[in-house]
Parts: structure tokens; sequence; C-alpha cells
């Protein structure tokens, strides 16, 4: 008889599988919710007027079945992104720095628009995207980069489900303490921003700290294997978000440039660089991150503006398709993204390696005994 893995998180929020999946592609994010996971759609990418709608369309995809929102909401931004005061915060010699690489890249203009050439993260940009969230029927909010215990108090209050990606104890017991429903330990192996612990190190402190308030915790950071998952469940997670793995989920259309770097990477092809934010991300290394690591490059200038130093030159990057420099965030369980698949595909390849993993640990014995 084949291993259930429906596991307490699932039952409370009604889908089938212990397999969460971050994207910034809702027909990813959609895919995962139709495959018996759950679907979580990032929208801090997204421009406040545009989210309603593309929350909208992923409910008419998905139908019934829950989906969530992950939102970014850093401490430490400007309250308004006011151009000229954001112009002073840009030092002269990081603007030549990166005019110096578009002349060395030979990168033209970016001709159309991004989020980094339209938007500069502020609080009132995040205030706008948090009410067209609130306004959404999605059914559970994300947050990450930073834990506004008033956002959470008002999805609750709106009767979404919470969660906070956190990456450190005191990061668990802040989210805890602001009374976010689920807790997502997200590891040092994780792609993105991450903090400094480990994922094998993070999960089981987490789950020691949530456990006394029957806070569910999932596991992320270097996952996308059922062997991984497995262990996840091991340590006493409830299931395991994932978010590298579908970079290489066909109906995410990666770039053909960026998809043949993923394919070719190991683990140790990514770094953890702030050049890409501004705070520390782990991303598949390029000529993008060695070059703000070489001898006589300025330090990248915190969050948000970097961004806003290099939108321009990395919306065009993007168009004109300047291979040196392109690169996506992306964990250290790239190693496992081996080839172009459907999101069913991964979903169903991941089920089988779990289940396959928990049969061979339940198999152990010692001689004479019975088997676990």
């Amino acid at each position: 008889m084949a291993i259930g893995l429906r596991t307490a998180v699932c039952e409370r929020l009604g889908i089938e599988l212990p397999i969460f999946g971050f994207s910034h592609v809702p027909a990813v994010a959609a895919a995962i919710c139709e495959a018996g996971g759950f679907g979580v759609f990032g929208v801090a990418r997204e421009d406040p007027e545009e989210i309603g709608e593309r929350i909208a369309q992923l409910r008419d995809r998905v139908g019934n079945r829950p989906f969530g929102v992950d939102l970014m909401l850093p401490p430490g931004v400007p309250e308004r992104a006011d151009p000229a005061e954001i112009d002073r915060r840009i030092p002269a010699p990081h603007r030549e720095f990166v005019e110096a690489l578009r002349d060395k890249y030979a990168v033209p203009p970016a001709s159309k628009p991004t989020f980094f050439t339209r938007f500069v993260r502020s609080k009132e940009l995040f205030a706008r995207q948090v009410e067209a969230v609130l306004g959404s029927d999605a059914n559970l909010v994300a947050t990450a980069i930073g834990l506004p215990p008033e956002v959470i108090a008002r999805c609750k209050r709106a009767g979404k489900t919470t969660l906070a990606l956190i990456g450190s104890p005191r990061h668990a017991r802040a989210a805890l303490g602001a009374g976010a429903d689920v807790l997502v330990a997200q590891g040092y192996d994780a792609g993105g921003h991450t903090g400094t612990i480990g994922t094998m190190s993070l999960v089981p402190q987490i789950v020691d700290l949530a456990q006394p308030a029957g806070v569910p915790v999932l596991a992320a950071g270097g996952i996308a294997t059922g062997r991984q998952i497995a262990a996840s469940l091991a340590l006493g997670a409830q299931g395991a978000w994932m978010g590298t793995v579908w970079l290489g989920a066909v109906e995410n259309r990666t770039h053909p440039l960026v998809l043949k770097k993923l394919l070719a990477a190991g683990s140790e092809d990514t770094v953890i660089t702030r050049a890409h934010s501004g705070k520390p991300c782990r991303v598949l290394r390029s000529a993008w991150s060695d070059e703000w690591q070489a001898a006589g490059a300025p330090e990248p200038l915190p969050m948000p503006y970097q961004q806003a130093l290099t939108g321009e030159l990395m919306a065009a990057v993007e168009e004109h398709g300047i291979e040196p420099l392109m690169y996506e965030p992306a964990g250290q369980s790239v190693r496992w993204v081996e080839r172009a698949e459907t999101v069913a595909q991964i979903v169903d390849r991941l089920v089988n390696e779990t289940r396959q993993a928990l049969e061979r640990v339940g198999s152990l014995r010692a001689p004479g005994t019975a088997p676990i």
C-alpha cells in the first residue's frame, strides 16, 4: 500500500500534498495547485494596480483550490520613492561603475519597462500592494524579509491564513508573537534573500519553538528532491516550501539562456551577493556577481537603492540577452534542476521519491528485530 503524504497542515489548508511552491509566475503557482500542492504567487515585483487582476486570473484557473500570495516588506526603505531623494542617495562612483559594465558588455538601452524601471521599493508602494492583496480572495498571505505585525493582523481579520518566512529563532519568536499561522524555516541553502543558518540546523529549532503554540512549520532551503522532503518530515516539518525547482518548469518560461545555465549548474555555482538587491541574496553565479566582488568594485548600495541604480541596466540585459550578465536567484538545490519538465511532472517525481525514501527508512531494522 502506498505511503500517505497528507500531513496536518494539508488537512488545515485543504490540499492533498505537503508540497508548497513559490513562484513569480502565476501559471506555475496554478499548476502546483492543480497537481495537489499549494501554489504561492510572489507579488513583490508587481504593480499594485495589476495585482488584483492577476490574482483573479489565478483564481479563475484553480477554481476552489486554495493558493497564496507572497509579499516582501523589508524595513528601512523610504516612506515614498521621491525621485530627487533617490538620485541623491546614489553616489557618482556607483553610477560610473554601472556605466562601465554597460560599455564592457556592450549592453544596448532597454526599450521595455520592468518593475525596477518603474518603481522603487518604499513604504508607500508596500501599502498599496498590501491593500491589493487584502482586496483579493487569496487564501493565504506570506510575508518575507520583514514581519509587520499590523499586516498579519489585518490579513487575519480578512479571514486569510498568515505565513511568515523566517531564517532564525529570533525571527520565529517575532512571527509567533505577531500571530502567524504557519512558519517557513528557510535555511541558508535557499535561493533569494536568505539567512545564515543551514536548513538541517534551522528546521528542528523552529519546530521546537512553534510546537507549544500548535503552529505548523514548513522546511525550505536546498529542497528539490523527495529524499529532502522526507528528511524535512523527519525533522518535524509538516511540508516543504520550494522555489528553485520550479525555475526548470516549462510553465515558468525561463529565458533560454538562463535555463541553459540553470540546467548546467551545481550547488557550488550559487553565491550570496548584495549586488542583486542590496540585501544578502543567493543567486546563480554570473559575470554580474563576479564584477561586484572584484577588486576595486564599490560596495552594493542598501535596498532599495541598489535596484534603483541597476534596474535599467538589468532590464536591458534581459531584453537583449546579454548572456554573461544573466542570472536568477537560485538555491543550492539547483543541482537537481536537470531538465525542463512540466509542473505536474515535477510534483509527480517529488511524490514518488518521497514515498520511496520513507519506505527505505521504514525498512531499516537491527538484526533480529522487526522493521521500524
